[in-house]
């Protein structure tokens, strides 16, 4: 039987052998926006790494929060806090999903820069096999102008995975911003 076949169906499944599947990717690099909800993204690339028993690092790049400038001891203003402050929520944020995946504190990467250059440089640097980013599947303008997962799977080396992001219900992002977890009583009777 040779190693991958191809089989004519409705949707086209690629069935490979297991030798090719445990050498196909050895080190993922998954994309994470901490500031959008992208569990899926990363429950996926959790997943993945586990299958191909493939090294995870991860990779956030702050791409529009000012720095406050404080080499000299300058006054910080308050909106200058309140960005700082926004930088440590979405750091926190970063290393719990870090620590949620177990990756290594080294495969672990907050930069600065344009995303899809550092997302193609970091990649390239650590010889990443797979890229994984989560995509909006955006239509009209924002198409045109591009989106980060487009320009990484046209400038990247390896493979690049978009994996569309589904939107969230009020309900969902209500539970998500605020924690809240309790079932509603649908028993009049228990208070």
């Amino acid at each position: 039987m040779p190693a991958a076949v191809l089989i004519p169906c409705r949707l086209r499944i690629l069935i490979i052998g297991k030798k090719e599947i445990m050498d196909s990717y050895q080190h993922i690099l998954l994309a994470v926006d901490v500031s959008e909800h992208d569990d899926q993204v990363i429950r996926k690339a959790k997943h993945l790494a586990d299958i191909f028993h493939a090294k995870l690092s991860i990779i956030h790049v702050l791409d529009d929060i000012p720095m406050p400038d404080t080499a000299y001891g300058t006054i910080i203003p308050l909106h200058e806090v309140s960005s700082y402050e926004l930088l440590e929520k979405e750091k926190s944020s970063f290393m719990q999903i870090g620590n949620r995946l177990g990756v290594d504190a080294s495969c672990r990467w907050m930069v600065w820069g344009v995303p899809e250059e550092e997302i193609v440089r970091i990649a390239e640097r650590e010889h990443i096999d797979l890229i994984i980013v989560g995509s909006h599947g955006r239509h009209g303008l924002a198409l045109l102008l591009g989106s980060t997962a487009n320009s990484v799977l046209h400038h990247a080396k390896c493979d690049v995975m978009a994996i569309r992001l589904r939107e969230e219900t009020g309900r969902e992002q209500s539970i998500r911003e605020n924690g809240e977890r309790s079932i509603t009583n649908l028993n009049p009777e228990i208070a």
